[in-house]
């Protein structure tokens, strides 16, 4: 199952694991990307607070926790290489994952229609 939020994160959702990234529109807005930081593994993350950041010539912006939980896996790839976030930011740039606190939270997230209407 894939979610969005309104920050423009995306996650793919399988059982209470997300895989957690920047969404391809906020990727085309930041430009090439030159700076990621990631969350520690082990963290635990609130709903709505700074997981890490992505820097681009132009801009620094925060990524924010899609939903409460912890960090399990980091894509230590995207922090070494951040174009491959600006290059592929929903398969191979993926940020994070994240042990979901109640993955019945991701159903008050956006689907891919809802988010097409907020970025369109």
């Amino acid at each position: 199952m894939l979610k969005f939020t309104e920050d423009h994160e995306w996650l793919k959702i399988d059982g209470d694991i997300a895989t957690v990234g920047i969404t391809a529109h906020a990727a085309k807005l930041l430009g090439d990307l030159v700076f990621v930081e990631l969350p520690k593994v082990g963290a635990k993350l609130k709903k709505g607070a700074p997981s890490g950041v992505v820097e681009s010539v132009k801009t620094a912006s925060d990524v924010y926790a899609p939903l409460d939980g912890e960090v399990i896996e980091i894509n230590q790839s995207a922090a070494d290489d951040p174009a491959v976030v600006s290059a592929d930011p929903t398969t191979a740039g993926w940020l994070y994952k994240l042990r979901l606190a109640n993955a019945a939270d991701a159903e008050s997230l956006l689907d891919e229609a809802a988010y097409a209407k907020l970025t369109a």
